[in-house]
């Protein structure tokens, strides 16, 4: 059977995933746009360095391209997003 990580390493991964709840708990309580795009923009950034540890431990340097690539593009897309919004306000 092939383990994902083992030893301290899994530890971390952990902390990793329950910092990642508090954004999504977050989203659920709050109404307000801006909020939730911060939220979501949060959770974007944490589950692609989740990733990136991911590949640095497995060794996988594929891995940790769609990593890098989730979070450049990911955010640029939600900065987009924003001054779209921004624009809309103001009209």
């Amino acid at each position: 059977m092939i383990t994902l990580i083992d030893g301290p390493m899994s530890g971390v991964l952990l902390v990793m995933l329950m910092a990642l709840l508090i954004p999504i708990y977050k989203t659920c309580r709050v109404c307000g746009t801006w909020e939730k795009m911060l939220a979501f923009a949060s959770i974007a950034t944490k589950t692609s360095l989740m990733i990136l540890v991911v590949s640095v431990l497995r060794d996988d340097w594929m891995i940790g391209l769609v990593g890098v690539l989730i979070l450049s593009v990911g955010n640029a897309s939600l900065m987009l997003l924003a001054h779209v919004l921004r624009r809309l306000n103001e009209a």
